[in-house]
């Protein structure tokens, strides 16, 4: 035994041994460069495939998810005749907590296309044209049932 081994309780690598090794493992490696290039392309091919999967999920997904908002989106539609109430944006300007953006009862005029509406005011028989948008049903044979609340006096105990 060495005295290198004796003290040091390892054994001893002269670089010049480190560096044989090296050698032959480059040595080995580029021999061995068909191999790899082909592993290579492989992987890369694996990764594209695994890429265009995940696309293809995705799409999948996304198409379902709108499929299903759709699915629950009202459109709105009325007739000449009908009875709307009108959005009135302009209240943003000036807001009050209680007051109400939805104003009084129009009658529907006229009927264009792509959701445009001529809507009359019944009180003093203006036209404007609006986006069906701004307008929603007014149900004016809606009846409210007023029911009686108890108001019960407690007795706090200490």
């Amino acid at each position: 035994m060495s005295h290198y081994i004796l003290v040091n309780e390892k054994h001893c690598h002269l670089p010049v041994e480190l560096e044989h090794k090296i050698y032959w493992a480059i040595k080995a490696f580029n021999s061995n460069l068909n191999d790899a290039s082909q592993l290579r392309k492989l992987q890369i091919n694996e990764i594209e495939e695994i890429r265009n999967d995940a696309y293809e999920n995705s799409r999948i997904h996304k198409t379902r998810i709108k499929e299903f908002y759709d699915k629950k989106i009202l459109r709105k539609t009325f007739n000449v005749g009908q009875k709307v109430l009108f959005y009135n944006s302009r209240l943003h300007l000036f807001p009050e907590k209680l007051r109400s953006r939805w104003s009084g009862s129009f009658i529907v005029k006229h009927v264009y296309l792509y959701g445009a509406y001529d809507i009359e005011n019944q009180k003093n028989d203006n036209v404007f044209k609006v986006n069906r948008h701004r307008l929603k049903a007014y149900f004016n044979n809606f009846l409210v049932e007023n029911d009686s609340i108890e108001l019960r006096d407690h007795v706090y105990k200490d």
